[in-house]
């Protein structure tokens, strides 16, 4: 199959790159010039663990490419997805859609023959509908079928979990574009991955809940965490004991400093805009949203507390910024709003992490960033863990004992036993778990 992906983000690379490496032929296009010119150099714009390796092996095997035109493309595919952003929309937490009708009336103009547009972009339900519409408006004689096939991909993992996916929602139907995505994911089925056909706005439903429910865990496991820290109860045997119920799951049950990224957030504020613009409230996810956005500004008290309850003049060292582990990604990261509270309680912040430091110094330009955690932590007044790097889980605790100033270490992410850190004579405050002190 030939295929056109619209967008070389974070979705549109690792989709393109993997549809290559099934076999299909496959070009990502680009209005970033130089976003194109790098990737043509090979060089790779998103950390994401594998991916460099996949798209050097699939342009080499040229099965992939890479263009700033999509006209060619396009005219000789057999399904183009529109794979742009959908960031929220400055001011009233829509999702902003312009990329996507802009890349609409894009592709419209250049489809010959029958040809099967996707939207692989997060978008409101409706939107496909309008898609369409832009289609048939701009070209009134294209041969298209507008489907929807939203992803479900998590950083850091994004290439198994495209290719051993939970399941693969296809929204359309209309037999042609069945068939055609049937065709497309067809590789997949030596792994068993379950096809669901649907209809368009369901599917494009489908991905809006899914990200509201693993949202309402998160924040469900840090409510509890909150009062388990009041009651002297230990989150994580808690999660554990609930999530050893099959009906509930382990998954998404940990207790930390709040969900950040570039999708829970941006999408849980679309699903309520999308709710009342039905006339309908969700009341559940109004209140995650709430109880998170407040998390993540309460960190930064969490640290006064271990400190002795004021940071003016102290040192704290930040260890992980990124959002999560194995990702460069620092959009709506809790140490932004860990960062900026530390800087109004008047403490001085250093920070590491492995591989987000240039995308963090866009987010927080006003702290010092150190390439070695040990160098990070020397003469520091507290340790925060913010982001559970592989890194941060084995570190000589004697070592950094040694180079900080005062022992104390708050745990966002309950990385460390307490009892550990107790025999290594720290000051040692986590989530959900008791104080400690060595």
């Amino acid at each position: 199959m030939r295929i056109a992906m619209i967008g070389t983000g974070y979705v549109g690379l690792v989709s393109g790159a993997c549809f290559a490496d099934f076999g299909h032929q496959v070009t990502c296009v680009d209005k970033d010039e130089s976003k194109i010119a790098a990737l043509h150099r090979g060089e790779i714009p998103i950390f994401e663990p594998g991916l460099d390796a996949l798209v050097a092996a699939n342009v080499k095997a040229k099965r992939l490419d890479f263009t700033t035109d999509l006209k060619q493309p396009v005219a000789e595919a057999d399904a183009v997805f529109i794979a742009v952003g959908t960031p929220s929309r400055r001011g009233d937490g829509h999702a902003d859609l312009t990329y996507v009708y802009a890349a609409a009336r894009e592709i419209a103009a250049s489809l010959t023959g029958f040809t099967v547009v996707v939207t692989k972009s997060t978008v409101p339900v409706g939107t496909g509908d309008e898609v369409e519409r832009i289609i048939r408006e701009t070209n009134p004689s294209a041969d298209v079928v507008v489907a929807s096939n939203p992803e479900f991909l998590r950083e850091g993992a994004a290439i198994r979990d495209f290719k051993w996916p939970d399941r693969i929602v296809v929204g359309t139907s209309d037999e042609r574009g069945r068939k055609v995505m049937g065709d497309i994911y067809r590789p997949l089925s030596l792994n068993q991955a379950p096809m669901m056909y649907t209809e368009r706005r369901t599917a494009e439903l489908i991905k809006y809940a899914a990200n509201a429910f693993l949202a309402t865990k998160i924040t469900f496991i840090n409510e509890v965490a909150d009062l388990a820290e009041k009651v002297g109860a230990d989150v994580q045997e808690v999660a554990r004991g609930i999530g050893l119920d099959n009906r509930i799951g382990a998954k998404f049950l940990h207790a930390g400093p709040g969900f950040g990224g570039s999708c829970f957030p941006k999408d849980t504020r679309a699903l309520i805009k999308i709710a009342q613009d039905y006339d309908t409230q969700l009341r559940i996810v109004e209140s995650v949203l709430a109880v998170n956005d407040n998390r993540k500004r309460a960190m930064a008290r969490k640290v006064a507390h271990a400190v002795g309850g004021n940071l003016r003049g102290k040192t704290v060292a930040v260890l992980g910024l990124t959002f999560k582990p194995e990702t460069d990604d620092m959009r709506e990261a809790p140490s932004i709003p860990l960062v900026t509270g530390l800087l109004d309680m008047g403490a001085r912040v250093r920070a590491h992490d492995p591989v987000g430091i240039e995308q963090a110094k866009k987010e927080l330009p006003e702290i010092a960033y150190y390439e070695d955690p040990y160098e990070c932590a020397t003469g520091a007044d507290a340790i925060v863990l913010v982001t559970e790097w592989v890194q941060y889980r084995a570190m000589d605790l004697d070592r950094l004992k040694q180079v900080m100033a005062s022992p104390v270490v708050v745990d966002l992410r309950n990385v460390y036993r307490p009892e550990e850190m107790a025999a290594h004579g720290f000051v040692y405050e986590s989530v959900g778990r008791p104080p400690v002190k060595g």
